[in-house]
């Protein structure tokens, strides 16, 4: 029955059975976002990352993840075929850009200020003052671009958003745009207490987000409906639910700590 299985999920991708298959043709993208992708030593890590690698286990794919810049993988991954992406929010801005294969996880974005200058704003508008760090293309950028912010008078856009917490902590920004569980990580890679060292100026509730396993449009619709299949057996089987909670009680811990 196992062997049946395999076959037929194979099949989907116009492929012959093997314990392990190798699809040159598909490309995995992410970038460096702790704690749900990032590379250590050379390894893929993360939430996301681990969920994205059930699925592969799943299918009995073989194919490697590659970490780029969070723009050029965007770019990539929405005018190329067989390009996985992850993990990428779904946005009404996004939805008919690419072919959504399924969620991974949610996550609350904020503006976050050093503590010692404690910033606290009314409302978003405030920040078009001040200079905000952010990801190029990614989706709090593109939010704050919707609402009047222009780069490189209002935003300081980057590649990546440790770069982006040492612009804030050397003051050459004063506003930092992420995931709060992002900033929670980051802050404590520095070795610092997380309240001792950021303070959440502006809450951003309707950023809050969901996190996706995506392919480009020109992904043949068979692929996508394979790793569809492939996602929800690892949420039938539990192994989903298992590493959320081994990542989500992970953080808990941690945050319980430093709060």
């Amino acid at each position: 029955m196992q062997v049946l299985r395999r076959d037929l999920l194979l099949a989907g991708l116009g492929l012959a059975a093997a314990p392990s298959m190798a699809v040159p043709s598909l490309r995995i993208l992410t970038e460096e976002a702790p704690p749900f992708n990032y590379s250590e030593n050379g390894i893929a890590q993360g939430l996301c990352t681990e969920l994205v690698q059930a699925v592969l286990r799943e299918l009995q794919i073989s194919a490697p993840i590659e970490f780029l810049p969070w723009a050029r993988a965007y770019d990539v991954a929405q005018h190329s075929g067989n390009v996985l992406i992850y993990s990428i929010a779904r946005t009404e801005q996004r939805e008919h850009l690419f072919k959504w294969v399924g969620l991974l996880t949610q996550t609350e974005y904020s503006l976050f200020a050093l503590a010692k200058r404690a910033l606290k704003l009314n409302q978003l508008s405030d920040a078009l003052q001040l200079q905000t760090a952010t990801v190029n293309a990614d989706v709090a950028e593109q939010f704050l671009e919707e609402r009047g912010f222009v780069r490189g008078r209002h935003l300081q856009s980057g590649s990546r958003n440790e770069l982006n917490l040492e612009k804030l902590r050397l003051g050459r920004v004063d506003l930092w745009i992420t995931a709060d569980v992002m900033a929670r990580y980051l802050a404590r890679q520095t070795g610092q207490d997380f309240n001792r060292l950021l303070v959440k100026a502006l809450a951003l509730p309707e950023l809050n987000v969901s996190y996706y396993m995506a392919f480009g449009p020109a992904t043949p619709d068979e692929r996508v409906a394979l790793f569809r299949r492939g996602l929800e057996a690892i949420k039938k089987s539990g192994q989903y639910e298992l590493i959320r909670r081994k990542w989500h009680g992970a953080r808990d811990a941690s945050e319980a700590v430093s709060s």
